[in-house]
């Protein structure tokens, strides 16, 4: 699968939340662009017009704060203009308005995060399929080995369905990857694809 490329847009004030639902998807082959992570020193939102403009999908997260945030309903706007397909994620109480109430939202739930990103990563998968298949993507997380430098890189391939992923995280199961070269093993949670935990060769 080609690099995708998501434009994630929220209040201010969700910047925490935000990189917490995102610190997981961000290891896999997707362009995240979080709107306040890319705003360098005197330079405001209105500059990632063209990050906007070439991204594949548009995840904006809804909060109380966001809701009526002038920034988030711009870029909702310039999405719909564009054609960008948008995904909203959205917080409980906070109703879909406008231009939103035509799309299915993913319920974000502070106090289940696990569950909000693994719906989030589902849809992920559904919305940036390619077009003309039925399968979803594989996807994988790539990285080096950091047992005693050795440094060859190790790849999770995530071929697995979110349902048979679901499945593994209710009974405890974990997706695991093995460096090639030193045969050390690395364990993720199939529900975030969040590192879990690394056992060492013998």
């Amino acid at each position: 699968m080609a690099e995708e490329q998501v434009f994630v847009s929220h209040a201010p004030s969700d910047l925490d939340l935000v990189q917490e639902l995102f610190s997981t998807v961000q290891n896999l082959y997707i362009d995240v662009h979080v709107a306040l992570e890319q705003i360098e020193p005197g330079r405001n939102r209105q500059d990632l017009e063209g990050r906007l403009t070439n991204s594949d999908l548009l995840v904006v997260v809804l909060t109380e704060e966001s809701a009526t945030n002038s920034w988030v309903n711009q870029e909702i706007g310039y999405a719909v203009a564009k054609g960008i397909p948008i995904l909203p994620l959205a917080a409980d109480g906070v109703e879909l308005e406008g231009y939103l109430q035509r799309h299915e939202a993913v319920a974000l739930d502070p106090d289940e995060m696990e569950v909000t990103v693994f719906n989030l990563l589902a849809r992920l998968r559904s919305e940036l399929a390619p077009l003309g298949t039925l399968s979803t993507p594989n996807w994988f997380v790539r990285f080096p080995c950091n047992f005693e430098n050795c440094g060859t890189p190790v790849t999770l391939d995530v071929e697995e369905t979110q349902k048979k992923l679901w499945q593994m995280y209710e009974h405890n199961q974990a997706l695991v990857a093995g460096c090639e070269d030193c045969d050390a093993q690395y364990f993720f949670n199939p529900a975030t694809l969040g590192y879990v935990r690394r056992e060492d060769p013998v």
